[in-house]
């Protein structure tokens, strides 16, 4: 009987042998399979590879979105030789943040979405010119990038011959750069050739023409610049537009239109050749030490006095930004409330810098904001990871510089919340210090150090005075 039954157990153990073997092998079988993929699978482009798209694949939008029939269908072409490749992931800190593939450094999906700059089939050459178009640019260097941008736009509906835009000389900044010091003019020229002509200077010829300087209105559509001001050139051969910001609509405008207005701005707006160099030599310091974050602090005078963030400033400073924003006619509100504009999240945080290069390397550069922006920007734009701590100009426009080369990734921190953190660890650190200190001033009093250890006796040496001492750990 006992037999029988001993049986009946060793059948059913290998009946259990078998089924786990079986079990195992499927699950090994399900792995292999997942881990590589048949080759039928389409390969996905590299981030800095852009699809070259027909007219049929454009869609009205600054980005297509197109099927995977159609993405599979795009032959694919290196980015622009003036821009680098796009961070790949660096070896040496794989160590130091453990996993290469984490969280931070995860490329951001494409969700199928291109750059779509290309025109359509009913886009034609610039007509005739009807006259000459001026343009005195203003702001800070992302400002006047925009604007240019929306002039060029603005040459080609009033059928106009672009003259190279004067850069702002008399605003906050100060800078005497001229278009050349910061863009590359000759490549800006022959890039628009197919969109609109544009000169260097005014000819001769035109200086005593009849003139007239306009201020067009702001966010305005095609139809003012086809009725209002396309009707100057009854009267006018040349036209001086006297500001450059925010003179275009965003919404509602022709597809080409938005095209140009894109290829104006990641095509023909190169830097110049020195800060290019410049910029791609503080690109590869950064990336000597891998992946790297540009952290754009917007922590400038001309920023502080506007939104009269004074937080961490002495009272001198604090009254200087003031001084600023009362004699700066334009900007409306004089009374801020430090306190309550930090609170609300509505300042940039401060700043810790790190030195990337030379003062002798940097002096070309020092005295022209515009130039140093230049820089900043190049920096930006390569790094792996961006975070704007203040959504000004130069935030939106890497923000969205970054995603036509790639969707590259950008992190808008909560200001908000960042501030009440922050605050929340310098009142725990403040309270640590004074517990250290009452705790100092305590065992000095009975003979202890710090951490609550006897010292050591008075007048002992060698070996004695390490036994009367505690041990660290």
């Amino acid at each position: 009987m006992q037999k029988r039954r001993w049986r009946a157990v060793v059948v059913l153990r290998k009946l259990l042998t078998c089924a786990i073997c079986a079990i195992t092998m499927m699950a090994l079988l399900s792995v292999h399979v997942q881990v590589f993929p048949s080759s039928k699978v389409p390969d996905l482009p590299e981030p800095y590879k852009l699809p070259t798209t027909t007219t049929q694949q454009l869609d009205v939008n600054k980005y297509s979105r197109v099927s995977i029939e159609q993405e599979q269908s795009w032959s694919k072409e290196q980015t622009p030789s003036h821009l680098s490749k796009p961070p790949l992931p660096s070896h040496k800190l794989d160590g130091a943040r453990g996993n290469s593939d984490s969280k931070l450094w995860k490329h951001p999906p494409y969700r199928d979405y291109w750059p779509c700059v290309e025109p359509s089939s009913n886009y034609t050459f610039p007509g005739e010119s009807k006259g000459y178009l001026l343009v005195h640019t203003n702001g800070g260097l992302n400002q006047m990038r925009a604007g240019i941008c929306d002039m060029v736009v603005v040459a080609r509906i009033i059928n106009a011959t672009l003259v190279v835009p004067e850069l702002d000389k008399r605003s906050f900044w100060q800078d005497t750069s001229n278009f050349s010091d910061v863009f590359d003019e000759d490549h800006f020229i022959s890039a628009l050739a197919n969109d609109v002509k544009v000169i260097k200077k005014l000819p001769k010829e035109m200086v005593s023409a009849a003139k007239i300087v306009k201020q067009f209105r702001s966010w305005s559509g095609m139809d003012y610049y086809q009725g209002e001001i396309t009707s100057l050139w009854e009267d006018y051969q040349v036209i001086r537009a006297a500001k450059s910001d925010s003179r275009l609509a965003n919404n509602n405008l022709p597809p080409d239109i938005q095209k140009l207005r894109c290829r104006a701005c990641y095509e023909a707006l190169r830097f110049a050749p020195r800060i290019e160099e410049m910029g791609k030599i503080l690109v590869e310091r950064m990336r000597s030490y891998g992946p790297y974050i540009a952290l754009h602090l917007r922590y400038e005078k001309d920023m502080l006095a506007f939104s009269g963030c004074t937080h961490g400033l002495s009272s001198a400073e604090a009254d200087e930004l003031k001084k600023i924003r009362e004699e700066t006619a334009y900007w409306k509100v004089k009374e801020i409330d430090s306190r309550e504009q930090r609170s609300k999240g509505y300042c940039p945080l401060t700043p810790k810098e790190e030195k990337l290069a030379s003062v002798e390397e940097l002096k070309p550069f020092t005295n022209h904001a515009s130039q140093m922006a230049a820089l900043d920007y190049i920096v930006s734009i390569e790094s792996d990871v961006f975070i704007p701590s203040y959504s000004g100009n130069m935030a939106r426009a890497v923000e969205g510089h970054r995603r036509f080369l790639g969707h590259r990734k950008t992190i808008s921190p909560d200001r908000k919340q960042l501030v009440h953190m922050f605050d929340k660890l310098n009142e725990e650190n403040r309270k640590k210090v004074k517990i250290y200190q009452k705790r100092l001033l305590k065992c000095t009093k009975n003979g202890k150090d710090p951490q609550g250890r006897e010292k050591a006796i008075s007048g002992t040496k060698g070996m004695e005075r390490f036994r009367s001492e505690e041990p660290f750990m």
